[in-house]
């Protein structure tokens, strides 16, 4: 049995999130140059440009990619043969304090609308795993693409055209609002909670193992999104997404849920292990 100190990780991972308010996702940058080099609108094209630019002045100044620094999302996977010392919640969400520094104050009571003044508390998901180590994933999650993302219950009959449909719905209805080119986490299966629970881990578990059927999927969404034709910053142009990850659980036989999760292509995340 391991013994984790809660207070031991608050440092390094407030360390973590500083850097990541600076630093764009490597993949998504990479995404993003990858567009401007192929995109032929001229305006989406120097759209992108400007992005890119914004992305690259704000790591080398070590300034906020974005001044939406978005609400921390935490996916907290506990090994069962761990045991930690302290509170694991109260340590989290003194990293995100910590880590959030002087970026702008986004986090307030739903009714009050009184600032917490800390960007605390954390959406937090907790999952115990094999093994005897601490794995914390972290998403920058801003509002003006999740106010776009959406949940669809569908019927079973919908199938495969039914969940295709629904991501481009989502995307058509979100337009310029979320600042595309934008990157798509889709959930789909469980339960209504469980499938907006899994469009988040999509996007923040990219590399997770995929089936061939998966991988279709994105796939083809990717490719019918980008046919909207609503391009980078909604100037009609030929990228409206970057990259679409899917992830599924067993459902119910007589549902088909659908999540999905808008995310700008100012893309702050990583995964720790401690």
């Amino acid at each position: 049995m391991r013994t984790l100190q809660a207070a031991d990780i608050i440092i390094p991972l407030s360390e973590k999130i500083k850097y990541a308010l600076t630093h764009v996702d490597e993949h998504a940058l990479a995404l993003l140059k990858n567009a401007e080099a192929k995109e032929r609108a001229p305006l989406c094209k120097w759209a992108l440009g400007q992005i890119v630019e914004n992305d690259e002045l704000a790591a080398a100044e070590n300034a906020y990619a974005c001044q939406d620094c978005g609400q921390a999302v935490l996916f907290v996977s506990v090994g069962q043969d761990l045991h930690i010392e302290g509170n694991l919640t109260d340590a989290l969400n003194e990293a995100v304090r910590l880590g959030y520094g002087t970026a702008r104050k986004s986090v307030a009571d739903p009714l009050t609308r009184r600032n917490t003044h800390t960007n605390t508390p954390a959406v937090l998901h907790y999952d115990v795993v094999a093994g005897d180590s601490l794995t914390v994933g972290y998403l920058a999650k801003g509002a003006g693409s999740e106010n776009m993302s959406r949940v669809y219950m569908l019927t079973p009959s919908k199938g495969i055209d039914g969940i295709v449909n629904s991501a481009v719905e989502c995307v058509r209805l979100a337009g310029s609002s979320p600042c595309p080119p934008v990157l798509l986490g889709i959930g789909i299966g469980g339960t209504m909670d469980v499938c907006a629970r899994l469009s988040k881990k999509a996007l923040l578990f990219t590399d997770a193992p995929k089936r061939d059927d998966e991988r279709a999927l994105e796939e083809r969404i990717l490719r019918e999104v980008n046919a909207t034709g609503i391009g980078a910053q909604g100037f009609g142009g030929e990228i409206t997404a970057l990259a679409t990850y899917v992830m599924t659980a067993p459902t119910h036989i007589g549902m088909l849920p659908v999540a999905v999760t808008v995310q700008c292509h100012s893309d702050r995340k990583f995964i720790a292990n401690f």
